[in-house]
């Protein structure tokens, strides 16, 4: 059996310790301007590569640098010092689609994959990039069936990349979808004069519009105000479909959401895959999934293209559709390593015994209990209020300054209250 691989996105140091906390194989993050998460989400600088690949190294996880942006001239000398410095880092490849990144990448013995930007839908688009890449992401547009035949010749006429191993096929399974085909829009560039292709679309697809006459002003009324805003890709109930087509790179998009959206969806996926191959892969297991990454960050879900449908399914609401919401309660003060204990400075609301918490932190990652014992000047209490520090058990370290959240679901009274992004 081929090794299956789950690609998990950080854009932050919290998310990275929950991708690896989560189980994720690799993990692939932007680092500079060169990237298509440039200027739309959280974003590491050059000086974080080599303590990524430092923290990535010390967990046996894969790291890969994001520069998939599209390259102009001036631009050369800057790609060309990211490129360098991935490789006196170690990282262990880059994602990328302008040619002239793959072209000076190889030329210095950067392993590459084959970036989504460049819409690969056929078997001479793959034996092109195999020139450059070892790994190579299919258009989400392809079915499955596509899919499979793609893999089959690649085993079939024997396509090998630069380390001379079998092309390596990545797909999408979970996460953001763009109306666009691969990703390439203009719209945020037309509007707002940010391009979407250059790392800082400014989203005017998720949003709601009405449609009038010029001449007339006459409005018309449509079904759905959220047209060119497509539901989240979640691929559970087809993932065998998926592995069974020789898919081996699985890829989660989300490098612009939470650490324990980033945790929760990885370790669900990996759960699916070891379930897959252990022929646990059951209709209950997969509603049990479904419920998991319908707590956290979602515009409602769809399987893509990848059953065939020539039309997105599209969102019903802005934002998230999210079951379980984070509202922000304090931070850790202080931390007790031998009896594993976590002072809390309550800044808002309150916390009381039988809720369920989450604390992050940039080393920390994604910590969540269940509170069973609270304790204020070391005596038990039902609830600790804001302006109290309290103290709680843990089976983790916490460290000081980590963030503490109170999870809530629908039918709570802070429910709707606005999160806070972690």
């Amino acid at each position: 059996m081929y090794e299956i691989e789950i690609m998990s996105p950080a854009g932050s140091y919290e998310s990275l310790m929950g991708a690896i906390q989560g189980g994720a194989g690799s993990v692939y993050f932007g680092a500079g301007q060169l990237n298509m998460r440039a200027r739309s989400s959280s974003n590491f600088s050059p000086d974080d590569i080599r303590n990524i690949v430092s923290i990535c190294r010390e967990h046996g996880v894969k790291s890969y640098l994001t520069l998939n942006s599209i390259i102009y001239d001036e631009e050369l000398p800057e790609m060309r010092e990211m490129v360098d410095l991935a490789k006196e880092s170690g990282i262990s490849a880059i994602i990328a689609s302008d040619l002239s990144v793959l072209e000076y990448a190889a030329s210095r013995g950067v392993e590459l994959h084959i970036s989504t930007q460049c819409n690969i839908t056929n078997l001479e688009a793959v034996k092109f990039y195999a020139k450059y890449a070892d790994v190579m992401v299919l258009a989400r547009e392809l079915n499955i069936v596509q899919m499979e035949e793609i893999t089959r010749a690649i085993r079939k006429q024997n396509i090998t990349g630069p380390k001379g191993e079998l092309v390596r096929i990545e797909v999408f399974v979970h996460g953001a979808l763009c109306m666009a085909v691969s990703g390439k829009c203009y719209i945020s560039l037309d509007n707002f004069n940010s391009s979407a292709n250059r790392g800082a679309c400014m989203q005017p697809c998720r949003r709601a519009y009405t449609v009038k006459d010029a001449d007339n002003q006459i409005e018309l009324k449509i079904e759905n105000k959220y047209i060119m805003s497509p539901k989240d890709l979640m691929t559970l109930p087809i993932l065998d479909r998926l592995l069974d087509a020789g898919v081996s790179v699985l890829k989660i998009e989300g490098r612009g959401r939470s650490a324990e959206y980033v945790k929760t969806v990885t370790r669900t996926y990996h759960e699916a895959v070891e379930a897959w191959k252990n022929k646990r892969y059951t209709p209950e297991n997969i509603e049990k999934w479904t419920n998991e990454v319908r707590r956290v960050y979602n515009r409602g879900f769809w399987g893509g293209y990848y059953l065939g449908e020539k039309a997105g399914e599209w969102s019903e609401r802005y934002g998230s559709q999210a079951t379980q919401k984070k509202v922000y309660i304090g931070r850790v003060m202080n931390f007790f390593a031998k009896p594993l204990v976590a002072e809390i400075r309550i800044e808002t609301h309150s916390l009381g015994i039988g809720d369920s918490i989450v604390a992050i932190g940039p080393t920390t990652g994604v910590f969540e209990a269940r509170l069973e014992e609270i304790r204020v000047d070391e005596k038990p209490v039902e609830r600790a209020v804001k302006g109290e520090n309290c103290s709680i058990a843990t089976n983790v370290t916490l460290r000081r300054g980590d963030k503490v959240y109170l999870l809530t679901e629908p039918g709570h009274p802070l429910f709707q209250i606005q999160v806070e992004k972690s």
